[in-house]
């Protein structure tokens, strides 16, 4: 049989190449286990985390005698049984570290699965590098390619940032049992582990919607004197002093903290007011039948309120035991994986939605919201897995331009195909990121902005940047903000406008670990909303796309479905068949048989024409739910959520 010579050099460019798998995860383990029976022997993998036992079921290049050890260590070992003789370097390290910059620049081909997208974004188009972006998030599922001057850089298009929701509504006036979920997890931190002034769950007095009486407060919210009483002290303090006594936190929280909400007269005016517990009165009232586990799995079982009332005293007991174990000065911290927090989680988020007259909710759904969890499918991401290599080997073999967005449907779409091959669009000339200049405008109040705030706030949390170096163009070269340790921290609780900083001030901001540089104009106002610190102006991604109107989110649903927004097709008929494996199904007859229409574009995407159908399709925008660098160590931490 004869071989081609593009064939021989393609196998070469595999034995020689070096590639960075950053991330260890659901995609990362499919991934590495692909590249090295591809015939890929340079091969670098970087993870920071650490295996748990919920990683079994998916990220099967780990066992339970693995359990705590390093994903990247772990996997290498794994992935070597496959092929002992690649070359395969572990570290169990922060891609944020800046030596991994350096090293950038020898890769071939960097491959990421997991969080920290915007700064190997960076890096990648510093180093010229082309990089393989891939998510998946249930049976959805997307890989595609970034190459600088060719294609989007990952930060071209907007990303909704992730739900939040005003402290007022948290802490006052809950109206979905989300609301509960969240004061609940602020609450394990108050109590159990860091105290965050942001996440303070005791009524808020400043409310603005609240028109009350300070001074009928004190007759009017009888609360007991030995029993909780209300004092607007620390949380944790006074639980302290308590000796964390679950009845007398059960009677602040749930019946003193309740009274008090109610004379705030206004927030009842329109709402169904709150429905304070009281220990007491539920133990005597209890009925033995409520501690009869009910059929059915236990996680998806919603007891009664003196159910939840036991729940929530035997979880206090537990944490407050694990805490003093750990001793003075000692702080937990929340995970859904761990019994005891997600008990107390449960029972007090579900207390609190009885309170305000919601249903209440099983742990298994509690678990689902309080963990922001997306269900991890291992066939999904054997499927990215494979589409990340194939992308792959198109680029070693000098075809970048054969690349292809490649978007893995939950439905077949009308044609039958799970997977849909997008054109990879060009960069964006607003991107504040890869265009020629980088440019932003932020809007703020110089005269209440610190130093500290534009770092942190701004230019870390908002842009994404790791180490920033600020200099304002002010003629003189005044060095705002110095990467290196010292230089600068005394300016950083003054206030921007103490530096001469006012509208039309522009500012110099430089990261050498990104080799990013970005020009930040200054617009000086005083009407920002309240406890909004800043505004991002015009095209750099602030926002998610504007949300279709009603008939138009309908017309987007594909096979019945909104998980399964219309991409596009490719232009060329020919790019179906050659760039991937097309997967046909006829067992979703319901679904493959329901009308679909492309789904509307923000704008900003290139519509292309359907070779079969004759139909215009849109690419569905990739989003995430955190692309921040530090991003927590979820256990499904390369998963990304896809429209």
């Amino acid at each position: 049989m004869a071989i081609s010579h593009g064939y021989i050099e393609l196998a070469d460019s595999l034995s020689s190449c070096k590639v960075l798998v950053v991330g260890a995860g659901g995609i990362g383990c499919e991934l590495l286990k692909n590249l090295v029976l591809t015939g890929f022997k340079n091969i670098e993998v970087i993870d920071l985390d650490t295996i748990d036992v919920s990683n079994l079921n998916r990220q099967f290049l780990f066992q339970k005698k693995h359990v705590g050890k390093s994903k990247a260590q772990v996997a290498k070992e794994s992935a070597l049984q496959f092929c002992p003789s690649a070359n395969i370097t572990a570290y169990h390290d922060s891609i944020m570290n800046d030596v991994f910059f350096f090293f950038l620049t020898e890769y071939k081909t960097p491959f990421v699965p997991v969080a920290a997208r915007n700064h190997v974004n960076r890096m990648c188009l510093a180093a010229d590098i082309p990089l393989i972006e891939s998510g998946t998030a249930g049976y959805l599922g997307q890989v595609t390619v970034i190459k600088k001057g060719m294609t989007e850089c990952y930060e071209c298009q907007p990303k909704p940032t992730q739900k939040t929701f005003p402290g007022c509504t948290i802490r006052n006036t809950p109206s979905e049992p989300i609301h509960c979920i969240v004061w609940a997890k602020y609450l394990f931190n108050q109590l159990f582990g860091e105290e965050d002034a942001d996440q303070e769950v005791s009524p808020d007095t400043a409310d603005p919607e609240a028109a009350w009486k300070p001074e009928d407060t004190a007759a009017r919210a009888t609360a007991s004197e030995k029993d909780g009483d209300i004092k607007r002290v620390s949380t944790k303090d006074w639980a302290r002093s308590t000796g964390f006594d679950a009845v007398k936190l059960f009677n602040k929280l749930f019946k003193d903290d309740i009274m008090y909400l109610l004379t705030m007269d206004k927030l009842w005016k329109k709402r169904k007011a709150p429905t304070p517990l009281d220990w007491q009165q539920l133990e005597d009232s209890a009925r033995p039948q409520e501690e009869t586990p009910g059929s059915g799995l236990k996680d998806q079982q919603v007891l009664g309120v003196w159910g939840y009332c036991q729940l929530f005293q035997h979880s206090v007991e537990t944490l407050s035991s694990h805490l003093q174990e750990k001793g003075e000065g000692a702080e937990l911290v929340w995970d859904k994986d761990d019994p005891p927090a997600m008990d107390f989680v449960t029972a007090a988020a579900n207390l609190r939605m009885h309170i305000f007259s919601m249903n209440m909710k099983s742990r298994f759904d509690v678990k689902s919201m309080a963990g922001n969890i997306i269900p991890a499918i291992a066939t999904t991401n054997a499927v990215i897995a494979g589409l990340i290599v194939l992308e792959g080997l198109k680029i070693l073999a000098g075809e970048v331009e054969t690349c292809r967005t490649i978007f893995l449907n939950k439905c077949p779409n009308l044609r039958k195909k799970l997977l849909v091959p997008c054109v990879l669009d060009p960069p964006s000339a607003n991107c504040y990121v890869c265009a020629s200049k980088p440019e932003v405008t932020v809007k703020f109040n110089v005269h209440k902005t610190t130093v500290l705030a534009l770092q942190d706030r701004i230019l870390k949390e908002r842009f994404g940047m790791v180490a920033p170096d600020v200099q304002i163009e002010d003629g003189k070269g005044t060095i705002l903000i110095s990467s290196e340790e010292g230089e600068t921290e005394a300016n950083n609780h003054k206030f921007l406008s103490d530096f001469g900083i006012r509208n039309g001030s522009r500012l110099q901001v430089d990261d050498f670990l990104q080799d990013y540089t970005l020009l930040v104009n200054v617009l000086h106002t005083e009407e920002l909303e309240h406890d909004v610190e800043f505004e991002v102006v015009g095209e750099a991604p602030d926002k998610a796309p504007t949300p279709p109107s009603n008939q138009e989110e309908a017309n987007s649903i594909t096979n019945g479905n909104k998980d399964s927004a219309q991409p596009s097709t490719s232009s060329k008929a020919e790019d179906d068949s050659d760039d991937v494996m097309i997967v046909d199904s006829d067992e979703e007859e319901a679904a493959s048989s329901a009308t679909a229409k492309p789904a509307p574009s923000s704008g900003t995407k290139r519509k292309h024409s359907d070779a079969e159908t004759g139909e215009t399709s849109t690419k569905r925008p990739r989003t995430t739910q955190q692309s921040s660098a530090a991003a927590d160590n979820d256990d499904d931490d390369d998963i990304i959520a896809l429209d």
